[in-house]
């Protein structure tokens, strides 16, 4: 941890950290086939040399984030999440012909262009793609810095393994959702969760004084991750020195548990009151719950804040297999090797969800719902989803007997600009393999 603080300094100091060369351009210079998904870059000449240089801090800007999100753990500070101590699980590989059809497969995206699927991973910035089917492997590619071994980034993915943590605790009985916040946390009395249940956090339903936007210098998640120091602090900063430190700041706006507010922050305050009553630290939960039943193949690990703390709003970074794991034990009910690792009527009702339109839902679609840190699709294969900023995405769909596992490093953050893509994608592989 040492060395990774260490080179974090330098790179907020504006010491170089490093120079890395790939082949081929267009891993680097962010030209999709597709010249109007990102209008923004048109114009813009791509690297001579086809180097990244991290300077001043820019790990996340692009083109440098191609090789960031799965290196993270040399960039900043991060706690672990051990595998077990057995072998780890292995999926069934089909043939290369079923790849092959997978990557053949057209579809019709929702602007009215016609794509293979193989095709499209280039314009939505794929790092990485597992499809499972029947939980047997039949897609896998990965592109320019990732490999099967390495810990991509998630970011809000992780929201997802936390509700699903938080849920089990409650069928349990060892959280109520029914409390308020302050009867955890008596730290939060006096901020925005000084009113809010459990349940209104796990289900992102509080009314909070927090902007939510990672472009804006000046919003609030820009402030949160300072004080987690995942964003680099000014000269003289004298503000919240720790994600603890910075939710007792928050204010609360607005009624709770009347609409959906997609707020990063309710994650973090989730995984306190986890801690707070199991004595467990997030990254514990995860490698007693999780990682070692499932059988992973590669450690994971966890960003942490100055004080030790972990990320659990966005801050877990796991092999692309993993996740996948991860995405098959939902599919399957929550059953693995003859074990019920989540109990099944913690999945009944994360997929239930309360069908209403969700702000901030995924671009074009206003059927979906969010439960437990979950997006419910109620789409014809019933699928949950787990998404995060740059093109992070754990697609299950029960109904077709599928689990779609991706990692990206699309030059923004908002998923607006590859859903019109992806989720017809996944559409279109669903009916594929249910003909």
């Amino acid at each position: 941890m040492e060395n990774q603080g260490r080179q974090a300094e330098r790179a907020q100091s504006g010491e170089e950290t490093s120079t890395l060369t790939f082949e081929g351009g267009a891993y680097l210079d962010g030209r999709a086939s597709d010249p109007s998904l990102l209008g923004w870059m048109q114009g813009s000449p791509p690297p001579a040399n086809k180097q990244i240089s991290f300077e001043n801090g820019r790990s996340l800007n692009f083109p440098e984030i191609r090789w960031s999100l799965s290196h993270m753990r040399e960039l900043v500070p991060t706690v672990a999440v051990r595998r077990g101590n057995g072998a780890p699980h292995v999926f069934v590989t089909l043939s290369a012909t079923d790849a092959a059809a997978v990557a053949a497969l057209e579809f019709t995206d929702l602007n009215g262009r016609r794509r293979r699927f193989d095709e499209a991973l280039t314009d939505t910035y794929t790092d990485g793609i597992v499809v499972l089917h029947r939980g047997r492997l039949i897609f896998e590619r990965y592109f320019g810095a990732l490999q099967p071994h390495l810990p991509h980034a998630c970011f809000s993915v992780t929201k997802s393994y936390a509700g699903t943590l938080a849920a089990c605790l409650v069928h349990e009985g060892v959280l109520d959702d029914g409390e308020l916040i302050p009867h955890f946390l008596p730290e939060l009395r006096r901020s925005a969760w000084g009113s809010a249940t459990l349940r209104q956090v796990m289900d992102m339903q509080t009314g909070l004084n927090y902007t939510e936007d990672e472009a804006d210098d000046q919003s609030s998640s820009s402030s949160y991750m300072r004080a987690c120091r995942t964003r680099p602090r000014p000269v003289g900063y004298d503000g919240p020195q720790t994600s603890y430190d910075y939710l007792g700041t928050v204010r609360k706006e607005g009624t709770h548990g009347q609409v959906f507010a997609y707020k990063s922050v309710n994650t973090q305050v989730l995984a306190w009151v986890m801690a707070r009553v199991t004595g467990r630290s997030f990254a514990d939960l995860l490698h007693e719950r999780l990682w070692a039943p499932l059988g992973c193949e590669e450690e994971g690990y966890l960003l942490v804040d100055p004080a030790g703390v972990p990320s659990a709003s966005g801050g877990f970074c796991v092999s692309l297999r993993d996740l996948a794991r991860f995405g098959e034990l939902i599919r399957r009910e929550g059953e693995w090797d003859g074990k019920q690792i989540i109990p099944a009527p913690v999945l009944e009702d994360i997929r239930r969800g309360e069908k209403h339109p969700a702000d901030g839902a995924p671009s074009r679609s206003s059927d979906y719902s969010y439960r437990s840190q979950w997006w419910i699709s109620h789409d014809e294969f019933d699928a949950v989803e787990a998404r995060g900023i740059h093109g992070q995405r754990l697609y299950i769909a029960p109904g077709a007997e599928m689990v779609v596992a991706r990692f990206g490093s699309q030059p923004v953050a908002s998923a607006a600009f590859i859903d019109p893509i992806i989720m017809p994608q996944m559409l279109a592989l669903g009916r594929s393999l249910c003909g």
